[in-house]
């Protein structure tokens, strides 16, 4: 039997490419799930693990959907080929547990890590640089609503309005709301 596995790494990123690729190359049972590569728990990963048995092929189409770093897809490659299956990365070719197999997966799995590796510095040095150079840098995500209109909104409850009369005249959210607002009462207190 030949097993596919597709991953993205956020709830935005669409699978169906991957399982059109894992499709073209032969899988006939394909697992799948959303994830981030930092997340441990991958249930369908599991579920697949526990189904694939010897004489099977697992089929993903990149390295980094099948492990996080190279220690995993190491320990796992392993497990794999102790039940005799195969691993197909489509953009590498199969691997199987021959000396040969297992020296390529290693040095692929390197590289995976590598790579990995330098752009998550990468983007540490662009945020330091942008800390250093940049007055207006914030770090995260910017905010939806200025201080203007989160002001406006925090006057409305201050005249009595509740959080859902507020959200439905202004669009903020309930839950931006009491995020913000607390900002803004710590700063009238701050001042008194």
């Amino acid at each position: 039997m030949k097993y596919g596995y597709a991953r993205v790494s956020t709830t935005d990123q669409k699978l169906e490419n991957q399982i059109d690729l894992l499709k073209t190359a032969g899988a006939e049972k394909i697992y799948q799930e959303k994830f981030t590569g930092t997340t441990t728990t991958r249930p369908e990963f599991k579920k697949l693990l526990a189904t694939i048995s010897s004489g099977d092929t697992l089929i993903v189409t990149k390295l980094d959907r099948f492990a996080r770093n190279t220690r995993e897809a190491l320990e796992i490659i392993q497990d794999l080929f102790k039940k005799n299956v195969k691993v197909n990365i489509l953009n590498m070719g199969v691997i199987d547990n021959t000396p040969s197999g297992q020296l390529i997966f290693t040095i692929f799995s390197a590289f995976a890590q590598f790579e990995r590796d330098m752009i998550v510095t990468r983007t540490q040095e662009g945020k330091a640089y942008a800390k250093a150079h940049d007055p207006y840098f914030k770090e995260g995500r910017p905010q939806t609503y200025t201080d203007e209109q989160i002001r406006f909104a925090y006057e409305l409850r201050e005249q009595g309005m509740t959080y859902k009369m507020i959200e439905r005249k202004t669009g903020i959210s309930v839950r931006t709301q009491q995020r913000r607002f607390k900002t803004i009462k710590l700063l009238y207190n701050g001042r008194n």
